[in-house]
């Protein structure tokens, strides 16, 4: 080959490759991932949890007791009791002194607790037995009254005006007078006795009279509420009577004369107002029975009563 075909060989080959060159030229060359720059470290603050590792707290340093590693929390140090000193005890139970200030106004209770309609073997009547009463805390007076009525003609009936005194809680010593008017000759009695709640809810009641003429008496009574339901109250009751000497008068002889027991169930429309039946049944003892059959009355009476208990 001759120096002119050498020549135009190289130029065709240089003018072939100035192209691609140009176009290599017109891209970037890939980029390299520059390293991170170094994290600064976070300045210096007052915050007494920067920094910590609350997995790894120290609870000690917050008050808490460390985690055993046994998994049994030990017992917190506490402070010893002090022993209590004569302030102590002194600030503790005040000195009470034997009276107590009660109010001065006075209150006022009534209660009709027998109101009833008596169908008996000797015929129907009416029957009533209440208690009232006036005063404070510790001093009362006392209004009691119990009686029965035949046909429209009261039969035996008496009203007790007593003074009363709380001697504990629940319980009253009483004393007044008493009197009693109906069929025969009227009595007029000194009274003295005591009334109060006795164990288990039990309202009991014993007077003893004091008349003219040596004449003595006594009554004792009881009462108790079974409660069936919050409106349904079936009440159980029970009197006896007692005489020191007979009185043939009024058809009553020495000892144990009569004994009331009856049951009644009643209904409390309202606390104050209750309508009730029930039965009763009497029975007269001794002398007293033997004046009673002479006049040609039964020793024992059974009586189906229906009434109303009202207080207010």
């Amino acid at each position: 080959m001759n120096a002119r075909a050498c020549t135009l060989a190289l130029a065709v080959s240089m003018a072939l490759a100035l192209p691609a060159r140009a176009q290599h030229a017109g891209h970037a060359p890939p980029a390299v991932p520059a390293s991170p720059a170094p994290t600064p470290s976070p300045p210096a603050t007052t915050d007494p949890h920067a920094g910590m590792d609350h997995a790894a707290m120290d609870h000690a340093a917050m008050g808490h007791a460390p985690a055993p590693a046994d998994g049994v929390t030990p017992a917190l140090p506490r402070d010893p009791i002090p022993v209590p000193t004569d302030t102590d005890r002194a600030a503790a139970f005040p000195t009470v002194h034997a009276h107590h200030m009660h109010g001065t106004r006075p209150h006022a209770y009534w209660l009709l607790d027998r109101f009833e309609l008596v169908d008996a073997d000797h015929g129907r009547g009416m029957a009533w037995e209440g208690s009232a009463w006036i005063g404070g805390d510790v001093q009362r007076l006392w209004l009691r009254s119990e009686g029965h009525a035949r046909a429209g003609k009261l039969e035996r009936g008496d009203l007790e005006v007593l003074y009363g005194r709380g001697v504990r809680a629940w319980w009253d010593v009483l004393a007044g007078v008493r009197h009693e008017a109906g069929e025969g000759p009227s009595r007029t009695w000194a009274a003295f006795g005591v009334q109060g709640m006795a164990p288990y809810k039990f309202e009991v009641s014993a007077t003893a009279y004091l008349g003219q003429g040596g004449r003595s008496a006594a009554r004792l009574e009881a009462e108790y509420d079974t409660l069936l339901s919050n409106r349904w109250i079936l009440q159980w009751r029970a009197e006896a009577d007692l005489q020191g000497q007979a009185d043939p008068v009024l058809r009553r002889g020495a000892g144990l004369s009569a004994v009331e027991a009856g049951l009644r169930l009643r209904y409390e429309v309202t606390r104050q107002f209750a309508p009730y039946v029930g039965i009763e049944h009497e029975r007269l003892f001794g002398a007293t029975a033997d004046l009673h059959r002479a006049d040609g009355e039964a020793a024992r009476d059974t009586r189906v009563v229906a009434g109303v208990r009202v207080w207010f």
